[in-house]
Parts: C-alpha cells; structure tokens; sequence
C-alpha cells in the first residue's frame, strides 16, 4: 500500500494502518496499539468498518479492517466538520 487513498480504498490489517497513519502524517503521528484497538472496536460497533480475519503473507492469521459505505460517509462529515473548525482557528492564530 503506497498512497494515502490506500486507507479509503482497501482492506488493512492492524500493523500495515499503524505504518500507514505514521507515514501519512510526516512521522508526527505515532498510534500505539494500546489506542488503536479501543478506537477500531468503537468504529466496527458503530458499523463504520467491518474487520474480517484472514491470513497475513507470512501466513499468519491477522485481522483486516475495511471502512464500511456508512464509514465513508462518516469520514466525509467528520472531515468537514474539521476542515470548518482548523480553518476558523487558523483565522484566529494567525497574524493579520
């Protein structure tokens, strides 16, 4: 997985979203698992990604998350709401 989309697009298990957010973010995001699994659980039971079990390359078993039709949406709100809300404080900081 190469490009930021790779989030919206396909099927991630846990150690492939971990990279991925820290990639994504320059390195100044670093998620430990211990944040990670609470948040993915409150997604799953809000219907917003479904997690599936499957077999990793190495031929482990792993879990795969996917974002749900419900879950883009979600992110689409949400993604507004922040983008309102970061550009409202970035009047506010900002020098005139």
């Amino acid at each position: 997985m190469s490009k930021p989309t790779d989030l919206l697009q396909g099927t991630l298990d846990l150690l492939i979203l971990r990279q991925r957010i820290r990639q994504m973010s320059n390195e100044q995001l670093r998620v430990g698992q211990g944040s990670l699994y609470p948040a993915l659980h409150k997604l799953e039971q809000n219907g917003w990604i479904e997690a599936k079990w499957g077999e990793s390359e190495n031929n482990r078993r792993a879990k795969y998350y996917a974002l749900t039709r419900a879950g883009r949406k979600a992110l689409a709100k949400e993604t507004a709401q922040w983008d309102r809300l970061s550009a409202a404080i970035s009047l506010v900081v900002r020098p005139t």
